[in-house]
């Protein structure tokens, strides 16, 4: 598992991130927008990939993450309200970065107590930086 996300100036942050979404071609694009170095400082060293909303629950408790990426189109259970549902029963969920549907589901997003929104279609340079916030904690509410 990664070491903490805590950085000297100039060193690089190793992060493991988990993924959800049903759709593995949606998994696909988001690992390859990322990339292994959505910065200079940050350094993706793993993925965990789950296509069910009950394999993030039971991965989110057993295991130690430095984002969630979830999907908020997944189906049957979308990342909008698998978001809030870890928000308010793991105790010191990881921040989450969910991607929605369009730009105008700003709302949900908060609703959700989401740390940060990218909406489809993906950008690369935002889903990138987003991530990197997210693990650096610049995006934490």
């Amino acid at each position: 598992m990664s070491s903490p996300t805590t950085a000297t100036p100039g060193s690089v942050r190793q992060v493991s991130l988990l993924l959800y979404s049903d759709d593995y071609t949606t998994r696909d694009a988001v690992r390859v927008a990322v990339g292994r170095r959505p910065a200079r400082d940050v350094e993706v060293v793993s993925w965990r990939e789950c296509a069910t909303p009950e394999a993030v629950v039971e991965a989110v408790e057993s295991t130690r993450f430095d984002g969630l990426i979830l999907d908020g189109e997944a189906v049957p259970a979308g990342g909008l309200g698998l978001c809030r549902q870890l928000k308010e029963e793991i105790y010191e969920c990881p921040p989450v970065l969910v991607l929605t549907g369009r730009p105008q589901d700003g709302w949900l997003a908060a609703w959700s107590h989401a740390d940060h929104v990218v909406p489809h279609p993906l950008d690369p340079i935002a889903l990138a930086d987003g991530v990197a916030g997210l693990v650096r904690g610049e995006l934490r509410a």
